[in-house]
């Protein structure tokens, strides 16, 4: 908990609406997705770096085994997962391939690689901050692919401003703490390391060269390159939209309606095994209603990205790294609504 607290305050703050029974899983969830996601900043080498995620598969597989490591996250995994086996007569588990997705994905880019394209940023997402999602729908024990569904585009869009977040601290890192066991790393390890440490602008390619911005630029002006807040608007737009999608497809659903598309990764193994066709219109609208908790997640997104465009699309503005004192109150209006 204070692990989400100092590191990830959103997560922290909306723990509050999943229900207490998945709440030690949803802990477990969003802390193994801190240690994944800063073992790039905090890893001396490329080669430690890549030691640390073999560490953490191994970890996911012994914690789901229930023979966890020494090691908190895992520990509060296997309780998790122990729990909800319980819970549901052994019908309900944490997929170890999701937590794999998950550690490979970040693999790919842990050297600040660029997204080539919005597509190659919207798989990232996907497989990462969607997957995140469907993790906790498991520990609700809620096997629904129109819920897959929607928190599909929601984790999209979280897993999108997540990136325009962390623009300005990735283009200008803090530097580097100095460890007692620096001293031992040769001239090319340290040359190495110093060259992840200088900056980049993780903006998809094909966006970044429409815009007409160019790295080189953003790391020499900051907020004046060229071309950049056009860049940031439509790499922004792009999440504003998959909130959109999910808003619109629960409101068909409230309808009486169809949500109105197909799910484009139905077809993926996972979904497959863990989730059952959708039913009639209300067992959808129950099924939401009940999973609502794990879908909070698309108010804080949209309250930042709220903030982005009052800024009118300037990633360096300080206030968008700062707390939203709004959102307590937004989350629990929409629970209490259940809409987004």
């Amino acid at each position: 908990m204070n692990l989400l607290r100092s590191t990830d305050t959103p997560s922290f703050t909306l723990l509050a609406f999943i229900p207490p029974p998945a709440q030690a899983a949803y802990l477990a969830i969003r802390a193994f997705n801190i240690e994944i996601a800063r073992i790039a900043d905090t890893a001396s080498t490329p080669t430690v770096a890549a030691m640390r995620m073999t560490f953490w598969k191994d970890s996911i597989r012994k914690a789901l085994e229930g023979k966890p490591p020494k090691q908190p996250v895992s520990v509060l995994l296997a309780h998790a997962a122990e729990s909800l086996h319980r819970r549901t007569d052994g019908q309900g588990r944490l997929s170890l391939n999701w937590f794999l997705r998950i550690i490979s994905e970040r693999e790919k880019y842990i050297n600040n690689n660029p997204y080539p394209t919005m597509e190659s940023l919207e798989r990232y997402a996907e497989n990462t901050y969607s997957t995140l999602l469907y993790l906790t729908l498991q520990a609700l024990s809620l096997n629904s692919i129109t819920v897959d569904h929607v928190a599909s585009h929601i984790g999209k869009a979280s897993g999108i401003v997540t990136v325009l977040r962390g623009l300005p601290l990735i283009a200008f890192p803090a530097p580097t703490n100095h460890h007692s066991n620096d001293a031992g790393l040769n001239p090319d390890a340290a040359a190495q390391r110093q060259r992840s440490r200088q900056g980049a602008v993780l903006l998809p390619l094909d966006i970044m060269a429409e815009a007409g911005v160019r790295e080189e630029d953003v790391l020499r002006r900051g907020a004046e390159a060229e071309g950049l807040r056009d860049a940031v608007f439509q790499v922004a737009t792009r999440a504003s939209d998959h909130l959109i999608t999910a808003r619109t497809m629960i409101q068909n659903l409230k309808k009486g309606q169809d949500v109105g598309h197909e799910f484009e990764h139905a077809s993926d193994e996972e979904h497959v095994q863990n989730r059952h066709a959708a039913g009639s219109v209300a067992e959808q609208i129950d099924d939401i209603d009940y999973g609502f908790g794990a879908l909070i997640p698309a108010v804080s997104t949209q309250l930042w990205l709220d903030k982005l465009q009052s800024h009118d699309f300037d990633i360096f503005r300080d206030d968008l790294r700062r707390r939203d004192w709004k959102l307590p109150w937004k989350a629990w209006l929409a629970n209490r609504q259940k809409q987004l």
